[in-house]
């Protein structure tokens, strides 16, 4: 059992923020050996059931959920930051060159490898990730992620027309490779396996109707796709399947909505969309940083709360500019307040950190086992240290309240915010 005094962050099953400047966290392992958290709360409170067990003290630091980055393309790491016109320039430019390169093995591994140092490194210690259209890029990460205890969600990604020589599969083997990946890695460890179509203009009508097909026979897997991202995108869906209502309806009509089933941007959604999206219990990964670099457009927060949908955030490296949640985070306020194209609102901080771990994880269909630091939930945390920086330790010693304090650390923080991240490894 690991037992540690130190302020500490987590929320309710509402998402309202739970915090306690003395806190104790417990650790222990469950009969499977995974730890699990076993008592959080405040100090003075518990820890008498503690008596006589080694304590970690960590004075002035703060412990909070391990966050979850609900879309993030592995292969796009070598990537960010490259300059284009638009989305769809940047996929022909850069993205599809780069990930034609995943057909070596050796490059897979060395680059999982990087990625996941990254995102340990910027306290993400879930993920739901493209791979490439090569069944090896999946096994690269997922080995890795496998070697590291990482919990980890990723997908050979389907696209057999309008793409060049080197990314472009054939769909009777995309969907063959698909289910021997599902056999290989879903459910093994914390490793679970999403089918991935890039978005609906890569994949023929028989590949998104296989990948239903493939969905309805494997329900307890993910699906992760793009929708609505981009206007020439919409369009170029519209002309390409005109009989669907809409670019959301597309995956509708292929069997591809459902409860784990995850859509990255979600911006030009209507009405009826929104609706659909919660009558099938599936999520948007809100991906600001992405959407603001591309100019793709304004994620609407006031329209899907009022539809009830799922949503949590997301950093969609490459196209997004940093792994830091606390860049998403910000950029995700930035989104929030636009109000020349929708309602700007306001995100209270721990709204905006709650998105991005336990309701992050509940939109994953993973609420009350990741995300949170609540009794029986995987032991993944991050140790901060509020004093980090100069300017940071400045600010949140400044912070008259919780709200206050968190948005310092979104506004200021950075991966020197992350002392430390600390991953649930089997015993």
């Amino acid at each position: 059992m690991h037992i540690y005094r130190s302020a500490l962050l987590r929320f309710d099953a509402q998402g309202a923020p739970l915090y306690d400047e003395d806190g104790l966290l417990a650790i222990a392992p469950d009969a499977e050996g995974r730890q699990r958290v076993q008592a959080a709360g405040a100090w003075q409170a518990l820890h008498g059931q503690f008596a006589g067990q080694p304590v970690t003290q960590l004075p002035g630091r703060i412990l909070a959920p391990g966050f979850v980055d609900m879309h993030i393309h592995f292969p796009q790491t070598d990537i960010i930051g490259s300059p284009a016109e638009g989305l769809l320039p940047w996929l022909e430019q850069y993205t599809f060159p780069e990930e034609s390169r995943f057909h070596a093995d050796t490059h897979g591994a060395q680059v999982a490898e990087f990625f996941i140092d990254e995102l340990l490194r910027n306290g993400v210690t879930t993920a739901l990730a493209f791979a490439t259209s090569h069944p090896q890029s999946v096994d690269a990460l997922m080995r890795e992620a496998q070697r590291r205890s990482l919990r980890l969600i990723c997908g050979k990604v389907l696209q057999d027309r309008h793409s060049p020589d080197g990314v472009r599969d054939a769909t009777e083997q995309s969907l063959l490779d698909s289910e021997s990946l599902i056999a290989r890695w879903h459910g093994v460890d914390r490793l679970g396996y999403a089918i991935t179509p890039r978005f609906a203009p890569t994949s023929t009508p028989e590949q998104l109707r296989g990948a239903g097909e493939l969905a309805a026979r494997h329900p307890d897997v993910w699906i992760q796709s793009h929708v609505a991202e981009n206007l020439d995108e919409v369009r170029w869906v519209r002309e390409l399947f005109p009989r669907s209502r809409s670019y959301l309806a597309v995956y509708d009509d292929f069997g591809l909505m459902r409860e784990r089933a995850v859509y990255a941007h979600c911006i030009h959604l209507d009405e009826a969309d929104r609706a659909l999206m919660r009558e099938r219990e599936a999520a948007a990964a809100v991906s600001p940083t992405s959407n603001l670099f591309l100019g793709s457009g304004f994620f609407d927060f006031a329209q899907a709360d009022a539809a009830g949908f799922r949503y949590g955030l997301a950093s969609d490296v490459g196209g997004g500019t940093s792994f830091s949640p606390f860049q998403t985070m910000m950029a995700a306020y930035y989104v929030g307040r636009e109000g020349q194209n929708k309602e700007g609102v306001s995100l209270p901080p721990s709204t905006l950190w709650w998105r991005h771990t336990a309701g992050a994880a509940k939109a994953l269909g993973l609420g009350g086992v990741i995300g949170n630091l609540q009794p029986g939930c995987e032991g993944d945390f991050v140790v901060l240290n509020p004093q980090a920086t100069p300017l940071l330790a400045r600010r949140t010693a400044q912070a008259r309240n919780l709200e206050e304090l968190l948005f310092a650390m979104i506004v200021l923080g950075d991966d020197r915010l992350i002392e430390n991240t600390v991953i649930s490894q089997a015993k």
